[in-house]
């Protein structure tokens, strides 16, 4: 017991710490600065928004990615509690500002951070009848005073290793939060194993949510007219979510071995004006920016670079095969759901351990990891030129998502409100 208070203490005294961090670098960067602005408007926003009568649903995401990997069980519950108010929070900026104006909520909000005080006030004001935590994010203050006060909370498409404060022995505050969720829907088996390792039963394996989401969009119109008008008969080759290291591969390539019947999209991560005409001056073919399209003649560009976001989901519709950035590199692999429920394969980095969804589709066969430029040069190749072989591989990662679908209704008919 002594050892658990001392642990308790030390987070909370490092909450505090890391209050005051951020408060001091918050005016050299602007990320920063945006949180802790938007933090001190939390509790304001709530008493505005939230009256003592309403029945409010809870959902929190860390950030962007959590939000759209949440979004199907989001928009479930909104239709099935339409007089419910719902209530998002996230921790991140890169979430908050992108979903700020969102559909699914009536009141989104940054998560205040966690002290005893912010919880207490925070969950005062909403007093959930649900709450849904997505993957991760694991806020002890919050989640035990949530268990406290005996409202029900949820953990979706949760994906836990071996090496996380939750198993080692000093995580005992972090275990407790854990027991905090009356039911933990699991990503995969060895997550459902970890958690009893440490005697939470209440855990089913569900799979990851992202599956419902990404193969949702072959519902929507995904026609980008501009795309068609640059692509024409083509094979088009779609870089989402690049970095520096991956457009690198792509300028030595389409500089040296483009062929004339292929065609390049480039959709950086960072859409920084510096660095996008950085990338455009670097291409020896003419290549024109999204920002440019309505002035340049983009059916004669062989490259062209989505200078802004919103637009790549849709954009992977007219790929004949993707590479998805963020694994050659640290900065972690971005989404690659998206361009496999096109159909398509998909290259990507070799930084990919801490994903299972491509460890998944690299042994379903849909998608290749590449290290540096030879072995990129070898598989866009190998893919441009033998049309049967591509359609083949991309059919291969459409087969998977359909296969990998189906956690968001067993989430559903779990909860009963």
């Amino acid at each position: 017991m002594q050892q658990k208070n001392i642990v308790r203490l030390i987070y909370n005294l490092g909450i505090l710490l890391a209050h005051f961090i951020l408060k001091c670098t918050a005016p050299f960067n602007s990320k920063i600065k945006l949180g802790v602005i938007g933090r001190k408007k939390t509790f304001k926003t709530l008493k505005h928004n939230i009256s003592k009568t309403d029945r409010t649903l809870w959902f929190h995401c860390a950030s962007l990615g959590e939000y759209e990997q949440g979004l199907p069980v989001f928009k479930a519950l909104r239709n099935k509690y339409k007089n419910h108010k719902i209530v998002l929070s996230f921790f991140s900026p890169s979430g908050y500002e992108i979903r700020k104006n969102t559909e699914i909520a009536d009141v989104v909000v940054y998560l205040p951070l966690d002290t005893k005080k912010n919880a207490n006030q925070f969950l005062n004001l909403i007093k959930p009848e649900l709450t849904v935590f997505v993957k991760y994010d694991i806020w002890p203050n919050i989640l035990n005073e949530l268990k406290l006060r005996g409202y029900r909370a949820i953990l979706i498409s949760a994906a836990f290793r071996k090496n996380q404060s939750f198993f080692k022995f000093y995580g005992s505050e972090l275990r407790a939060a854990l027991f905090s969720f009356e039911h933990i829907f699991t990503q995969n088996e060895n997550s459902k194993n970890l958690l009893e390792s440490i005697n939470y039963k209440h855990v089913t394996v569900t799979g990851d949510t992202r599956f419902d989401r990404v193969f949702s969009q072959l519902e929507q119109d995904n026609t980008l007219d501009f795309i068609q008008e640059f692509k024409q008969d083509n094979i088009c080759i779609v870089a989402g979510s690049t970095w520096p290291e991956g457009e690198a591969l792509f300028v030595n390539y389409i500089n040296t071995q483009a062929s004339k019947n292929t065609k390049y999209i480039i959709a950086p991560h960072n859409i920084k004006h510096t660095q996008i005409q950085q990338l455009k001056n670097s291409l020896e073919v003419k290549t024109v920016l999204f920002s440019e399209k309505d002035t340049a003649n983009i059916k004669n560009a062989k490259v062209f670079i989505i200078d802004t976001i919103g637009l790549l989901t849709k954009i992977y519709n007219y790929a004949d095969l993707a590479y998805v950035g963020g694994a050659l590199g640290n900065t972690g692999l971005h989404n690659t759901l998206e361009p496999a429920v096109f159909g398509v394969p998909i290259i990507i980095g070799n930084n990919y351990n801490k994903f299972p969804e491509a460890i998944d589709l690299i042994k379903n066969g849909g998608m290749f990891s590449i290290s540096n430029q030879k072995e990129f040069n070898l598989i866009l190749n190998e893919m441009i030129e033998n049309k049967t072989r591509r359609e083949s591989t991309g059919i291969k990662n459409l087969e998977f998502i359909k296969k990998s679908k189906g956690a968001v209704i067993q989430i559903i008919n779990y909860l009963r409100i």
